[in-house]
């Protein structure tokens, strides 16, 4: 997965020492088959919705569209802001340790033809997530996103349980 400039710049400074950051998921639906777009992440072959790191002035819901262009070229509507929740630390492979506060959208899929559009994802496709088959490609935390946008019931989620920091 590509690094924002920004975040480089960053890791001149500090290294592959804790970040704590803002990330965006859109939930794409396309209402004409009741489909979900997943893309299978290059760096570690996970299949997730799509997903982005807030650029510094950008709006969450910007990166969604900003995202789905670069990764999957299509074009989306954002409808709703169906869950904020802070993810468990995580380590890349390259050693950097981070932490996201997630930004899940509700979106739907507005025109573009679903592909591989940039070198993040390896595959791009849509699924039935009602389908075990197709949930069995995901982790339970997309799993989770993706069921707070499918479901929204006009609320946002708000993920209430704690997730410590990483600690030095």
């Amino acid at each position: 997965m590509p690094t924002p400039p920004y975040i480089r710049k960053l890791r001149e400074r500090i290294g592959s020492d804790y970040l704590w950051l803002s990330g965006a998921t859109a939930v794409v639906y396309r209402e004409q088959d009741s489909k979900v777009l997943l893309v299978c992440r290059s760096d570690n072959g996970a299949w997730t919705p799509i997903t982005g790191i807030v650029d510094p002035g950008e709006s969450p819901a910007l990166t969604c569209l900003r995202e789905a262009q670069e990764e999957a070229n299509v074009q989306i509507e954002v409808l709703e802001l169906a869950q904020v929740k802070a993810d468990p630390p995580m380590q890349f492979g390259n050693g950097d340790r981070c932490q996201f506060l997630d930004h899940t959208f509700l979106c739907r899929w507005v025109s573009g033809e679903a592909k591989v559009n940039d070198e993040e994802s390896s595959q791009v496709r849509w699924v039935d997530v009602s389908d075990p088959v197709e949930r069995a490609l995901l982790s339970d935390r997309m799993l989770d996103r993706i069921d707070a946008a499918l479901n929204y019931d006009g609320h946002c989620r708000f993920g209430l349980e704690s997730v410590p920091p990483e600690e030095d």
